[in-house]
């Protein structure tokens, strides 16, 4: 059975002492809860161990942003899925459409980072969109198809059972425009049906893009949609907590 996610993508945000205040706070606010979904958070590499050793991370998991596409040695600034681990963060953001454009990551660099994640326990949320362009040239399908197909087509049935995706359509990133629940549901059964023929029927699939309190509820009805990867509204643990609510019914 699917398991559900909402995640936080905190991206350039927050101080080391603004990020521990925010972590314990959500932290706090599930503390004898029960919870019906998983909640990460995604938190600049300078936080991961500070974070993880602060809050419950049976409650709450901890995920990097990025990580390397090499597993150690002379690559100066780069942070490895190892160091990842070590930390005691368990998942790691990749392929990420910030990551894709500013730091040109292809295919071929993310489907070694998946894999070196995963050779290291970490569970990738794998990042997939179409830009704007292509949304309305009515590709988006093929483009979501190929970003599944070239990085994780060699991935075994196992693998892809610890791996999340994520569909965060570039247009509605940090824009203010969310896809509608049809946009989104229909994009997210795709890549379902395409996993599915892959054989990996059971990989959870987050939407994400403009994710807010006052849109989650229809999002996250959607049956394609198994949870949210939410930017800007993560940074604030009552709007945050508005969408966990929202779709957990706590």
């Amino acid at each position: 059975m699917r398991k559900n996610i909402v995640a936080g993508n905190w991206k350039m945000n927050t101080t080391l002492a603004e990020g521990i205040v925010l972590a314990n706070s959500l932290n706090d606010a599930l503390t004898n809860k029960t919870v019906n979904c998983d909640v990460v958070i995604g938190v600049p590499f300078t936080h991961l161990a500070s974070i993880a050793a602060a809050i419950d991370t049976t409650r709450i998991g901890v995920a990097a942003q990025n990580a390397a596409n090499k597993e150690k040695g002379a690559f100066t600034g780069e942070v490895s899925a190892a160091m990842i681990a070590s930390t005691g963060a368990n998942y790691v953001i990749l392929g990420h459409s910030e990551r894709r454009t500013y730091y040109l990551e292809t295919a071929a660099t993310l489907k070694t980072k998946v894999e070196i994640a995963l050779a290291n326990q970490l569970t990738p949320i794998f990042c997939i969109g179409e830009v704007l362009d292509e949304r309305q040239a009515g590709t988006h399908f093929e483009v979501v198809d190929a970003q599944i197909k070239e990085s994780l087509f060699d991935l075994s049935v196992e693998d892809f059972s610890k791996l999340v995706l994520a569909y965060e359509p570039v247009w509605a990133i940090g824009t203010g425009k969310s896809a509608t629940s049809d946009e989104a549901q229909e994009a997210c059964a795709e890549s379902k049906k395409l996993l599915g023929g892959m054989g990996a029927k059971s990989v959870v699939v987050l939407y994400g893009g403009s994710v807010k309190p006052d849109n989650a509820k229809e999002l996250l009805s959607m049956d394609a949609i198994d949870g949210a990867l939410v930017g800007g509204a993560s940074l604030k643990a009552d709007s945050f907590l508005q969408i966990y609510k929202s779709y957990a019914g706590i």
